[in-house]
């Protein structure tokens, strides 16, 4: 099935790059443009993506139910974000001090 019509991209192309990704690193946030990024396309009408989307979901659904991993092997996202704070430093944000106010 035919996902994307700019690109000329098929429901399968979309299913083996997450499959892809996802083989990379099982628990990383996949988006349309990540896919897209990976396949050296970009979004030109965007009207593709909530199927993009959908394709996302239930690849990854399956993906992560045929897999044999245990839950010890999953990193809850807050811990993530907790990690890259001690990583970064919360003093400073986006590189400006502070005290800095955008208005």
């Amino acid at each position: 099935m035919l996902i994307c019509h700019c690109n000329i991209i098929t429901e399968k192309e979309v299913e083996q790059t997450i499959i892809d990704l996802l083989d990379k690193d099982p628990w990383q946030l996949i988006v349309p443009a990540k896919v897209y990024h990976t396949m050296q396309k970009r979004g030109r009408c965007c009207g593709c993506f909530p199927n993009v989307v959908e394709t996302i979901i239930r690849v990854t659904e399956n993906y992560h139910a045929r897999s044999q991993t245990s839950g010890v092997d999953i990193v809850s996202h807050l811990d993530r974000v907790r990690s890259l704070r001690g990583q970064y430093g919360s003093k400073h944000h986006e590189g400006r001090c502070a005290d800095h106010r955008a208005a």
